[in-house]
């Protein structure tokens, strides 16, 4: 019974993460907001470090990734780029969260070690499996210099957000782990409702 209601949240926490990338993403990248990535980016480590308090399982939030590159192929234009940007920031955070990441009430440096390294990790895997894997043309006519560019301009600003926001979210999901109650049919039907409204705005959104 706990598998099921961790995958409650974690479809939640997908669904949250994916309509931020249908809606403010799409109105960041259709203004051409220099940087947009790193203000999805953002919200996003915070999403995943609140999922993390309540969930704290290797594998959580990449499965939250998973749900949130759903949401987006489903509901917006599928572009590779932002597919892949959205699964590589979960698969990163939750190799951080898995090896740093603790529950903690507290706003403590290893909670902030998670999210540097968590931001700097997607923006890294992103950038070196685009160019150098996928061979996305943008990308590989840009070469070495843009990984670059983007790792150490975007990945920077996204990992100093991310130093204080993780352990924010930290707190919060741990906190509101502890005053679930360990009982409550109402508070899983009412999560998994919010996720069907999540998909369903998706839908008229995207």
């Amino acid at each position: 019974m706990n598998d099921i209601k961790n995958w409650v949240w974690l479809l939640l926490f997908g669904s949250l993460w994916g309509l931020s990338e249908v809606t403010a993403g799409g109105m960041l990248y259709a203004s051409d907001v220099p940087h947009a990535s790193v203000f999805l980016a953002a919200w996003a480590v915070f999403i995943l470090a609140v999922a993390r308090g309540i969930v704290h399982k290797p594998g959580s939030s990449t499965a939250i990734g998973a749900v949130a590159t759903l949401f987006k192929l489903v509901n917006a234009s599928p572009f590779i780029c932002h597919l892949l940007g959205i699964f590589m920031l979960g698969v990163a955070f939750d190799a951080a969260a898995s090896l740093l990441g603790r529950r903690s009430r507290r706003f403590t440096f290893r909670n902030m070690a998670t999210g540097i390294l968590g931001a700097y990790g997607g923006y890294a895997l992103f950038a070196l499996l685009i160019t150098y894997v996928i061979r996305y043309d943008t990308w590989v006519q840009g070469g070495w210099p843009k990984v670059t560019q983007h790792i150490l301009a975007g990945g920077s600003i996204a990992a100093l957000l991310a130093a204080v926001l993780v352990p924010i979210g930290f707190l919060l999901g741990t906190g509101s782990h502890r005053l679930q109650p360990q009982r409550s049919g109402w508070l899983y039907a009412g999560t998994v409702a919010g996720a069907v409204l999540l998909w369903i705005l998706g839908h008229f959104t995207g």
